[in-house]
């Protein structure tokens, strides 16, 4: 299967209309199943609001299989650490790709934040 983990750049970008937002949601949809940690939706609707876009993100969520790791993630976090010092978010995010992994190698992380995604890359994330 196809699939890519999504971080929320890619999301906010496409609801705020950011340029080159109608290439990544082709880009997007090149995968058959999209995942993310339902922090992504918190992160969505925050910038939304806070940049006042009107509308309801809801059809972009709809997209997205929520990932709910059934663990802590500390050796996640620590291999991702060894790596890059990301921020919170950020780290959550790659956590739970690192997660979802296990299940699937060939899993994709898609993100429009340069040091994750260089961090991704770095972890054996392909490229997307």
């Amino acid at each position: 299967m196809k699939a890519a983990y999504v971080d929320s750049s890619c999301l906010v970008a496409i609801a705020s209309g950011e340029p080159g937002f109608r290439g990544l949601m082709v880009r997007l949809g090149r995968y058959e199943r999209l995942f993310s940690s339902n922090l992504l939706e918190a992160e969505v609707r925050s910038v939304l609001e806070r940049k006042r876009i009107a509308g309801n993100p809801g059809s972009l969520l709809a997209w997205i299989n929520w990932v709910y790791p059934s663990r802590r993630l500390t050796a996640e976090f620590r291999q991702i650490l060894e790596v890059a010092p990301l921020r919170g978010a950020d780290l959550w995010h790659l956590a739970c790709g690192l997660f979802l992994r296990q299940k699937d190698q060939d899993l994709a992380f898609i993100t429009l934040d340069g040091n994750q995604g260089d961090a991704a890359r770095e972890l054996g994330f392909p490229a997307s």
